[in-house]
């Protein structure tokens, strides 16, 4: 029986929905396997996870700069040197889990759990393949402690590739096959079915609008496009996922009642059915995560981007723009002329569908599974 530790870590939400990909899959099309997923911080120290997760979401949303400052100086210098010996320390905690499981394969989608599980195989303490999977759209270095002791890298695309081969990473270590995706997206679904459950027009375009969650709070940018979209297009409907953000919701739930567009603007508070929704979609409004990134190319959408949070999700913003999928609304933009052009022009909009197609990976995880199982 072949033992896998799959690891992960909660916050920023697509470590997890990668790690949970991974083990569907291998669940589903393996046999003779043992599978164990773990979030690494909170195994090692649930308050320190608690303090990172809080620290996290609190900067993601009143202080983004900051987390942009901490993230670009944590590649380099005094902040990456604490963080990683402060992973060292931790390390000593995971490695008595690893102890007790005895995994022949460790696969990794958080940073922190890839450089513990390298140091414990530097210190003699592991001796298992660990596979690292990057969830973002560019390259960070903490990504990348002790590389001679991972035996897998797998990335976004091809120019991620090149950036850790440029690294003095051997190329035979890494693999551009896509952020792992959960099956739902390569699945097919009745267009009627989804329409009638969210109570949509069939001969409208659908925009489906991710309004940043928790992440929206004091986001001028995405209550005026809403008011933009309200105000100004008629032959379009809106599914507004609001998430977690009461104050977001509210502030959207009145532009409807005040636009009297009950019929063509639909705002919710979470759904299971994002799969469903991009499958009739025309077009994604959202900040430019791992994850829904990864979802809206495999769903062959373009993308107006919102309010990415410095660093990681900057660094995501700038590749679907220079790749033609996305258009970046930044601070002063004229939305509704922006909106404008996305709605009207054809030519565009159909160019970036196509772009995305060709950019998707949508058997990444497939991929990665067979790569590292067969």
């Amino acid at each position: 029986m072949k033992k896998i530790m799959i690891f992960y870590g909660s916050y920023g939400g697509g470590h997890l929905s990668a790690a949970r990909a991974i083990k569907e899959y291998i669940e589903q099309n393996f046999t003779d396997v043992q599978i164990q997923m773990v979030d690494c911080i909170e195994y090692v120290n649930k308050l320190i996870n608690k303090i990172s997760t809080k620290t996290y979401s609190e900067m993601a949303k009143k202080i983004p700069w900051a987390w942009g400052h901490i993230y670009k100086k944590s590649e380099k210098g005094s902040l990456a040197v604490i963080s990683s010996t402060s992973n060292k320390l931790m390390s000593l905690k995971l490695n008595k889990l690893l102890e007790d499981f005895k995994p022949d394969l460790i696969i990794s989608t958080h940073p922190f759990s890839s450089q513990m599980c390298a140091f414990l195989k530097k210190r003699h303490k592991l001796n298992c393949k660990i596979a690292t999977i990057m969830t973002d759209y560019a390259p960070h270095d903490q990504w990348l402690l002790y590389p001679e002791l991972v035996d897998y890298f797998f990335v976004a695309h091809n120019g991620m590739k090149d950036a850790l081969i440029a690294k003095n990473i051997p190329e035979n270590k890494i693999y551009a096959t896509g952020i792992p995706l959960s099956n739902r997206f390569l699945m097919s679904y009745d267009k009627n079915e989804t329409l009638n459950y969210f109570n949509l027009k069939p001969n409208k375009k659908t925009i489906l609008f991710f309004a940043g969650g928790e992440f929206g709070l004091g986001k001028s940018t995405t209550y005026n496009i809403l008011e933009t979209f309200a105000n100004n297009f008629n032959n379009i409907q809106i599914v507004a996922i609001s998430g977690r953000n009461e104050k977001m919701k509210k502030s959207f739930e009145e532009i409807v009642i005040a636009t009297k567009k009950q019929d063509s603007i639909k705002v919710i508070e979470y759904t299971n059915k994002v799969p469903e929704l991009m499958s009739i979609a025309d077009l994604v409004i959202t900040k430019p995560g791992g994850l829904t990134t990864t979802e809206s190319l495999a769903s062959g959408l373009p993308i107006i981007i919102i309010n990415p949070i410095p660093g990681q999700e900057e660094e995501n913003a700038e590749f679907l723009e220079s790749n033609n999928v996305a258009i970046w609304i930044k601070k002063g933009d004229d939305i509704k002329e922006t909106l404008e052009r996305v709605l009207t022009d054809n030519n565009l909009v159909n160019k970036m569908k196509i772009n995305a197609r060709l950019l998707a990976k949508k058997n990444s995880t497939k991929d990665i599974c067979n790569i590292l199982l067969k």
